[in-house]
């Protein structure tokens, strides 16, 4: 009845050969319970992201794996550096805990998904969250699309101008060094 949390790099969520086998076998026996992708620079030594399978033979949600999409969570506290704020730690395990104890879990857009088995086969065994979890509702500011577009594109056009100011400014100091485009 055991229940273990490992720390995976990423690949192992995807890669084919014998880890797709073992992935395979580990989610038809019905153990993986939580798939937790995490965001980069969270150890001092390594910079790449990672993800942490929750492994649990006493599943309470039988034939169902959760998947949490945390790779926007955290703040840079160095150059190299990222934490999870005890917010984020609180929003990851209380995502957790709702859907273990079936409490008025809910699946968020971008966030988190409770997949079945069905849907978990469908993409192969593939255990990347993202697959399931899919893209965040963008959030509506109320500025009409015309008017974001008249604004983006006079912004655009004044880059542009600049554009052109900086590469002629660059010809002439080339120019004047003895170098002629």
């Amino acid at each position: 009845t055991g229940k273990a949390a490992i720390i995976f790099a990423n690949g192992s969520l995807s890669a084919g050969g014998q880890e797709a086998e073992i992935r395979k076998k580990l989610i038809e026996a019905d153990l993986v319970d939580c798939i937790l992708a995490m965001p980069t620079n969270l150890f001092y030594t390594v910079t790449v992201p990672c993800a942490i399978w929750i492994i649990n033979r006493n599943k309470k949600q039988k034939g169902h794996t959760l998947f949490i999409n945390a790779t926007e969570l955290g703040t840079m506290v160095t150059r190299k550096l990222r934490e999870l704020t005890a917010e984020d730690v609180a929003k990851i395990a209380g995502t957790y805990h709702a859907y273990e104890n079936d409490d008025n879990y809910e699946d968020v857009a971008g966030f988190c998904k409770k997949a079945n088995l069905e849907e978990i086969k469908a993409n192969d065994y593939i255990l990347t969250p993202g697959r399931y979890v899919g893209i965040a509702e963008p959030e509506d500011d109320g500025i009409p699309f015309e008017e974001k577009m008249k604004t983006l594109t006079e912004e655009l056009h004044k880059n542009f101008e600049e554009s052109h100011r900086l590469e002629e400014e660059i010809r002439k100091n080339l120019g004047a060094i003895g170098y002629e485009i």
